[in-house]
């Protein structure tokens, strides 16, 4: 692996029965960069994410992060690895505050065991407050102030987002994977969270991989766009040069008859 890689797939191929959803797809994202991964629906990008993460097990290939074989782990040890992830549909705990959804990714973070916990009495107290400040300065960086201790589910749909945002900042990630992030929002939302997006990486240091259909705001924002189309790498560069490339245009328009 380069040293100015940070996460590298290598000839990854995922077959649901006889559907090829991914077929022999070799990526390598960089430190530093915001990564937009395109391409028309269907084309793989939320499963490209999905073997990152230990959701799916590909058929073949490897994934390699940091210098670590990801390749088979569970989601739960690639988390602690450094890579986090944020959902198209939004999965948070929508019966707890924002407070307590943020608190909940802590979780994998906390040294103490369940009984120390519970007790809420000496180390196990301690440590919780040394969690409980972390999670402030992620509600301060986010911007939740206000809605810090309201429940998730009576929150609007952008508000939501950014919790989720929150959640995934919560574990740390050297890595931030990104599913639609712009999905369901209005102009106003957009904004807001591509200047989230943008001081996460600029502020923290987190490299970004970033599933979006918005074009405008992945030329905008991203450093590197990489295009997928049935399963298959298409495309790789600059924003400026993906948006001429023909391949690309024939991908999401067609070829003429």
């Amino acid at each position: 692996m380069s040293d100015e890689n940070i996460l590298e797939l290598e000839r990854i191929s995922l077959k649901f029965g006889n559907i090829q959803a991914l077929s022999d797809v070799s990526i390598h994202f960089m430190r530093g960069q915001i990564t937009a991964l395109i391409g028309p629906n269907g084309a793989g990008k939320t499963s490209v994410l999905n073997c990152i993460n230990g959701f799916y097990k590909p058929n073949y290939g490897r994934i390699v992060f940091d210098g670590k074989d990801l390749t088979g782990r569970k989601p739960y040890q690639i988390v602690k690895c450094g890579i986090a992830r944020t959902f198209q549909n939004i999965e948070l705990y929508t019966g707890l505050s924002t407070l307590d959804n943020l608190m909940a990714a802590r979780h994998m973070l906390m040294r103490r065991g369940a009984i120390a916990g519970g007790i809420f009495f000496g180390p196990g107290r301690r440590e919780e407050l040394e969690h409980r400040i972390e999670v402030e300065e992620i509600i301060d960086f986010m911007e939740l102030q206000e809605i810090r201790k309201k429940i998730v589910g009576s929150l609007p749909y952008g508000q939501r987002k950014r919790v989720d945002l929150a959640r995934a900042l919560c574990t740390e990630p050297k890595i931030l994977l990104m599913d639609e992030p712009m999905a369901g929002m209005n102009v106003e939302e957009k904004e807001d969270m591509a200047r989230f997006i943008l001081d996460i990486h600029e502020l923290k240091g987190i490299a970004i991989v970033m599933v979006e259909h918005d074009m405008d705001v992945v030329m905008d924002i991203a450093s590197r766009v990489i295009v997928l189309d049935f399963g298959i790498k298409i495309s790789e560069g600059i924003p400026d040069d993906i948006k001429m490339d023909p391949n690309v245009i024939r991908a999401y328009l067609g070829e003429e008859q």
